[in-house]
């Protein structure tokens, strides 16, 4: 098997929060779970009272995370004249329209004009991408209120919540295990750990860092497998990846080498033609000219030694690459971004998530009449495969139920949505499933005609799963 090699980019979408005092830090992990459940008030079967859950809904405020207010299009607007060369251009502009030079006086507030709407239309266009975005992080969280299983909004998960976990669930918050049935989570969004990760019921070390927090299942993660129940420990802004956007969102906005450069220069040029347009200025009353004609002079070979042309052609050069750059999916919000990864002499990545996308795909069948070669990359069913020695694929009964046995020892999901193939569940799950696709075997084990009666999940000491079917004719069968 092989993980598909591509490029996907992943964000934290993030909403604005009301603010709330920050809570001490609790070494939740490493209390019992009958102290976490006291420790929150909270009930460990029956969970939170639904006047209760209103009532901490109010306090904590909503399970969203925190971000810096974002700019007004005013603001936004206003902020693409914030240029040195630009204020040049713009008294060049007012001067040269004093002056009765109305052709030069336009041209200038063209360039500017030009350079503030591409500017402008970008950043917007990346501020709609990220709100598109943000619309769709929508979902609903499994929680235990007075005793009663229900679906509520992610936003509307409290401390102190019992929440139910299954496979295929975004974690809603930070959540205090206290149950597991062979459980494991997909933690590559805040370790970058491809692999999912085994979760326990037990406490571990206080001073455990977070990859070994094994009784932790951590908001934004997704559950690869099995079943648990636990107690929201911290929502919004105070859950690990609420941190990690906290960070984000203070960070300071720094220039680009670009920019820098383009600073570095307008500034040297403006000192330079406001020392020569003076050094005519002097030269001229020195030689009896009139002064005004001098002064004329002088502000003319000033509007004349202003590149005007130079922040178009910058702008123009940098809207090509947003424009190559957006071809490949990557959002651009503002202009000068893009030459700083020309300016880039090292990155520093990890690999699942970035240069991969943590899929799985078979790329050979081996079985005792033949080995086969398949076709096909990532989650997208299409495909065949290919005889390398023995039978015929289709003649073959091993490939058939050797890829029979893949598909129904299996707690994965293929799913097709908005035009692309991902998978529900465990990578190596969703690799069999569709190899099996690929061969026509599709449909859930009752459209088989294999209905199942039980199952033995997966442990990582015993190495294997098996599952019990019953035909529609004939004994029960177990695949291993």
């Amino acid at each position: 098997m092989r993980r598909g090699c591509y490029k996907q980019i992943r964000r934290t979408t993030m909403v604005a929060a009301p603010e709330t005092k920050a809570a001490p830090e609790v070494p939740w992990h490493h209390l019992p779970t009958d102290q976490v459940a006291s420790r929150l008030a909270s009930d460990s079967e029956r969970g939170l009272s639904r006047e209760e859950a209103a009532a901490r809904l109010r306090k904590h405020g909503p399970n969203v995370l925190t971000a810096r207010p974002s700019k007004s299009w005013a603001m936004r607007l206003l902020a693409q004249f914030h240029q040195p060369l630009i204020y040049v251009l713009i008294v060049a502009a007012v001067v040269t329209a004093l002056l009765g030079e109305w052709a030069d006086s336009i041209v200038i507030a063209l360039v500017v004009a030009i350079n503030a709407a591409v500017g402008y239309l970008q950043e917007s266009r990346a501020v709609h991408a990220l709100e598109a975005l943000a619309r769709t992080m929508t979902g609903e969280a499994t929680v235990i209120r007075d005793g009663e299983r229900q679906r509520v909004p992610l936003a509307e998960v409290v401390p102190g919540d019992l929440i139910l976990l299954e496979t295929g669930d975004k974690v809603p918050a930070d959540v205090r295990l206290l149950t597991v049935r062979e459980l494991r989570i997909d933690e590559s969004v805040l370790t970058g750990e491809s692999v999912p990760v085994s979760k326990q019921a037990a406490p571990v070390d206080e001073g455990a860092g977070l990859p070994d927090r094994r009784n932790m299942a951590f908001a934004s993660s997704l559950v690869a497998r099995g079943h648990g129940l636990g107690i929201a420990v911290a929502t919004g802004h105070h859950t690990e990846v609420g941190r990690i956007s906290g960070l984000l969102s203070a960070a300071e906005a720094l220039d680009t080498p670009l920019t820098r450069k383009i600073e570095g220069f307008s500034g040297k040029l403006l000192y330079w033609i406001l020392a020569l347009a003076l050094v005519t200025f002097f030269v001229g009353l020195l030689r009896g000219e009139p002064i005004i004609e001098v002064f004329m002079a002088a502000v003319a070979l000033a509007v004349g030694a202003i590149p005007e042309g130079l922040p178009a052609a910058v702008t123009i050069i940098l809207a090509i690459g947003v424009a190559r750059m957006a071809r490949r999916n990557a959002v651009i919000r503002r202009l000068p971004a893009v030459e700083t990864l020309g300016s880039t002499t090292v990155i520093c990545t990890d690999k699942t998530g970035t240069l991969t996308q943590n899929e799985m795909t078979v790329l050979e069948v081996v079985t005792a009449q033949g080995r086969y070669a398949v076709s096909g990359s990532g989650y997208d069913p299409t495909g065949s495969f290919t005889v390398r020695e023995g039978a015929s694929p289709e003649s073959s009964q091993a490939l058939r139920e050797a890829l029979l046995g893949g598909l129904l020892c299996n707690d994965a999901r293929l799913v097709h949505a908005h035009g692309e193939w991902t998978i529900v569940g465990d990578p190596t799950e969703g690799a069999l499933i569709v190899s099996a696709h690929k061969l026509g075997l599709r449909g859930a084990s009752v459209e088989l005609g294999l209905r199942r009666l039980d199952a033995l999940p997966f442990e990582s000491e015993r190495r294997y799963m098996a599952t019990l079917h019953q035909p529609n004719d004939g004994a029960p069968i177990a695949y291993v």
